[in-house]
């Protein structure tokens, strides 16, 4: 074959490699020889493994096909897909010798100081100057929601987003006598649900704040449900009561409150089938807005009297910076700290250390709690995650981080499933030394908080083959009613963490205590736990930790099932100190002017932990202060 002419040379041939952002942070490595892409190789362990991890396989075909990095996005996985393709064409400008423009790292903090240092931009940095009215930071629930009452009032705003899409959309939310309530005649006592609230906080909560949800929540409500039951959405609101919201029926049952108040459109059982954020964005276009994507959050900027009159920002995909003036102000809604360790482990270090897995989006970082302390914002005091008792995890493994070089901060949990949704069934649960060690029908983090005095800090769930009658006879609510409520959800679960080693099968108890990892004196405990909780089932009552009387199950017929659980972290509600009107609070209480602030970077409202037995509250909060805060902004309400 004749030697290439000179001039076709297309790249120089050799290996190049390239990073870009997407859920952590891509890697791709691409081998040219003069005219073509030789191999492929891409490093996606910070995504995502259940959706960007498994994108990788397509992602690099679709590579190596390509001549110039465009490719199409995996479906379901458009955040790592946009990485990937942003750092291939790094390489290929690479090969073509072509400058490649990297994004300059800004403090991103340290373990040692979280906080890090507010980055000082020269007014010569800006490559852009955009004046608007409302600056809404972050496009997930609070964010788009705001924009979208933003877009129907005809307001002038704008709205950045640090990633390529809209964010998940959580799709449950409360709303306190909203039209679906009233008509299910599910009337709340609001003093009552005021008091459970600020219980749950220790008092630790601004009680005029909780107002604000439980009294302008339906008046929420009535404007998403505008939107998305009106043409050409048509969705139906799904709301939760009478029977399905029941506790179980028990003497001792009443000492549990649980003003179920969940509303949710299901975009799988409509035939437009978006959610709700998706639909928001497009009905903000539909006005003549957009979202800027792929443009993030560097701080906030204030005037001589202290009041924030705006942002900068930075694109992700060339590093310019963009001033945002917004005369009538600023709306955070950035999200928590969850995929942070360097928060985590300051802010939070026992909900760290009962964690196993994650279910956060990688990309909330806490960026906007730490632009807003640097402009004088004052942190809620007491950490307040979102822990569900679904980290599954193999015999053997700790709750807490392990090392992971992919990982921001170099850190991760271990656990590789999101969530292990049968985690929130009361079945028996043990330490690592065969014992039960507390009542196990409870909010979805007590029995996490409960093994931070257990070894390892994880515990044992037990169950037999009788588990589908059993969950039925338990009836949890909210979104642990999964596993009684979809046909044949707990066979698959069961089968497939089984193919994984993390469900341990077995058709004796003695056979099952070894797979556990049991040994000794442990084994011993652990058989003569099950023959006592046996007893407590028989007797039809549990003498040793007060569990009502329908949440107590056998372990009597074979097959026999195991695993092992930690918390699974979804997200902070730790956030800055906000009144009534959404205003962020200096360390003295006074109102930052022209700062606003919605969602889990949002304080003021939960402390300790989140009331799981409130189901739908912090979405319901956030959607509510996002509409409080542009009503604030905009002048529509004193």
């Amino acid at each position: 074959m004749p030697a290439l002419a000179e001039s076709s040379a297309i790249y120089t041939p050799g290996t190049y490699s390239a990073t870009a952002t997407g859920i952590g942070t891509v890697t791709v490595t691409m081998t040219f020889d003069e005219t073509s892409i030789t191999d492929v190789v891409l490093d996606v362990s910070g995504e995502t493994p259940s959706i960007g991890q498994v994108a990788a396989e397509e992602l690099q075909a679709a590579l190596l096909a390509s001549e110039n990095g465009d490719i199409d996005a995996v479906s379901g996985a458009t955040v790592t897909s946009t990485a990937v393709m942003q750092a291939a064409k790094k390489c290929i400008a690479q090969a073509k010798g072509e400058t490649v423009v990297e994004v300059k790292s800004l403090d991103e903090g340290s373990e040692e100081d979280w906080l890090g240092q507010e980055p000082t931009i020269e007014d010569a940095d800006i490559a852009e100057t955009i004046e608007t009215d409302i600056v809404i930071v972050g496009a997930g629930n609070g964010g788009m929601c705001a924009a979208a009452f933003a877009a129907d009032n005809g307001l002038n705003f704008r709205v950045i987003e640090q990633n390529p899409v809209v964010q998940d959309t959580r799709h449950w939310y409360g709303a306190i006598d909203s039209k679906e309530g009233l008509a299910a005649g599910a009337v709340i006592n609001r003093k009552k649900l005021l008091s459970e609230i600020s219980r749950y906080a220790s008092g630790k909560c601004n009680q005029r704040v909780v107002n604000t949800w439980i009294n302008e929540s339906a008046a929420m409500h009535d404007f998403v449900s505008g939107i998305l039951e009106s043409e050409p959405y048509n969705y139906k609101c799904v709301f939760t009561a009478g029977e399905e919201a029941r506790w179980p029926e028990s003497e001792d049952s009443s000492s549990f409150v649980f003003p179920e108040q969940e509303h949710t459109y299901r975009a799988s059982e409509s035939e437009y089938g978006l959610d709700r954020n998706e639909v928001f964005l497009e009905y903000i276009q539909n006005k003549g807005y957009d979202v800027d994507f792929n443009t993030s959050l560097v701080k906030l900027e204030k005037n001589d009297e202290g009041r924030v009159t705006g942002i900068i920002a930075q694109r992700v995909e060339d590093g310019a910076f963009v001033r945002y003036n917004a005369a009538k102000g600023v709306l955070l809604a950035a999200g928590g700290y969850p995929g942070n360790p360097y928060m985590m482990e300051a802010l939070d270090p026992l909900g760290t250390s009962v964690t196993t897995a994650c279910s956060f989006s990688p990309s909330d970082k806490g960026m906007g709690i730490r632009a807003a302390i640097w402009a004088g914002a004052e942190l809620d005091k007491e950490p307040a995650p979102m822990l569900f008792d679904r980290g599954i995890v193999a015999p053997g493994v700790d709750a807490g981080y392990v090392e992971s070089a992919s990982s921001f901060g170099g850190k991760a949990f271990p656990g590789t499933v999101r969530q292990y949704n049968p985690g929130t069934q009361p079945f028996l649960k043990v330490n690592r030394h065969g014992i039960r060690f507390a009542n196990e029908s409870s909010p979805y983090n007590d029995i996490n908080y409960a093994a931070a005095q257990q070894p390892g800090h994880v515990y044992a769930q037990i169950h037999d083959a009788n588990y589908f009658e059993d969950i039925q006879r338990f009836h949890t609510i909210g979104c642990s009613a999964q596993s009684r409520s979809i046909p044949g959800y707990m066979e698959n679960m069961l089968a497939e963490r089984e193919a994984e080693g993390l469900v341990m099968k077995a058709d004796t108890i003695e056979e099952l205590a070894d797979k556990l990892g049991f040994e000794g004196k442990d084994k011993e405990n652990f058989l003569a736990t099950v023959e006592r909780y046996n007893e407590l089932y028989d007797n039809q009552e549990d003498v040793d930790f007060g569990k009502m009387a329908p949440r107590l199950s056998a372990i009597k017929t074979a097959p026999f099932y195991g695993l092992w659980l930690g918390a699974s972290l979804l997200t902070t509600e730790q956030g800055i100190r906000i009144n009534e009107k959404t205003q962020a609070l200096d360390a003295n209480a006074n109102p930052i002017e022209g700062l606003y602030v919605t969602g889990d970077m949002s304080g003021s409202f939960f402390a300790n932990n989140y009331p799981c037995l409130m189901a739908g509250i912090a979405c319901g909060r956030t959607l509510t202060f996002a509409i409080k805060a542009i009503k604030q902004m905009a002048g529509l309400e004193e």
